[in-house]
């Protein structure tokens, strides 16, 4: 396993590519059907993925020793309708189970949403680990927080790992270092005026923000109209309002912030609108968190 080949499904951006090519992994086969998310993935890797997963049939992917994918979580979301399996996204879970099926990769790591091991009372959940299960997979499962892996964003996602064997595996543990988020942020100097609020939106977050905020902070307005300052971000969302953050009170994140939050290099491409970049960094995972679970499988394989 010093060398081995994964397919990344519901791709997205790559940030899961990223965290598996860094310990010697070698991307197959990818998937992604947001025009987009194409468009900055082939940027990024000279490959366009392909489209909708459903129409692709899974004897034609490549063989691969790990299958890899971050499935759509609108389904699972506290945000979202919490609709799972009846709604056809959460359904998708199950083209990763017709794959698993045909190709038999040695093993699997998936990615989603927090609230995807209390949906439903758990039964969402308990549901996908049985067909896992059912496949001759041994399953584990955590909730790994952004914050634990030197990433300055509070965002706790549910990982799921799975093993032809039952081999001992165990989750990365938590760095235990506190993220700094000045080493995320550009200088106000540097940065286009255009990404500066307005003053009565930074008059408005001032009067409400709690006396003293920390600098450098980001300052989150939440559905009730609370304002909090704090020394990281909170989970980047994709459908996230205009000023849903803001940069010591004052401005929007930029792009290379948005994807300094979420662990990318800085050499990573921007190439989509402001638009575009903030939902794929709200809908992408944490690299160096999906790193530390890549070593992990390959220290346990």
């Amino acid at each position: 396993m010093q060398k081995f080949k994964f397919i990344d499904l519901f791709a997205g951006i790559g940030g899961i590519r990223l965290g598996f090519e860094s310990v010697g992994g070698e991307c197959v086969f990818s998937s992604e059907w947001d025009a987009f998310a194409q468009k900055t993935y082939e940027a990024n890797f000279g490959e366009q993925p392909l489209g909708d997963i459903t129409k692709i049939p899974p004897e034609s992917i490549p063989d691969h020793d790990i299958l890899l994918g971050g499935f759509p979580c609108q389904a699972f979301s506290i945000c979202g309708d919490q609709k799972g399996f009846q709604d056809t996204r959460g359904t998708l879970f199950f083209n990763i189970e017709q794959i698993l099926k045909e190709k038999r990769p040695y093993a699997f790591m998936l990615e989603n949403v927090k609230n995807l091991k209390s949906h439903d009372k758990g039964k969402t959940f308990a549901t996908i680990l049985h067909h896992l299960e059912a496949l001759g997979y041994f399953t584990h499962h955590a909730i790994l927080n952004s914050l634990d892996f030197g990433v300055p964003q509070k965002r706790e996602r549910t990982i799921i790992v799975g093993f032809l064997e039952n081999i001992h595996f165990q989750f990365p543990k938590p760095h235990n270092l506190k993220p700094a988020l000045g080493a995320v942020l550009e200088e106000d100097t540097q940065v286009e005026k255009k990404y500066f609020a307005s003053e009565d939106i930074r008059k408005k977050r001032l009067a409400m923000v709690k006396k003293n905020p920390p600098v450098p902070s980001i300052w989150h307005e939440n559905k009730s109209g609370n304002i909090s300052a704090l020394e990281y971000s909170c989970a980047l969302r994709a459908g996230a309002s205009y000023n849903y953050l803001l940069v010591n009170g004052t401005r929007r994140l930029t792009p290379r912030e948005l994807l300094r939050l979420q662990g990318f290099p800085d050499t990573f491409k921007v190439v989509v609108p402001y638009t575009q970049i903030k939902k794929q960094t709200g809908n992408s995972v944490t690299v160096p968190v999906i790193r530390a679970v890549a070593q992990a499988m390959l220290e346990s394989i």
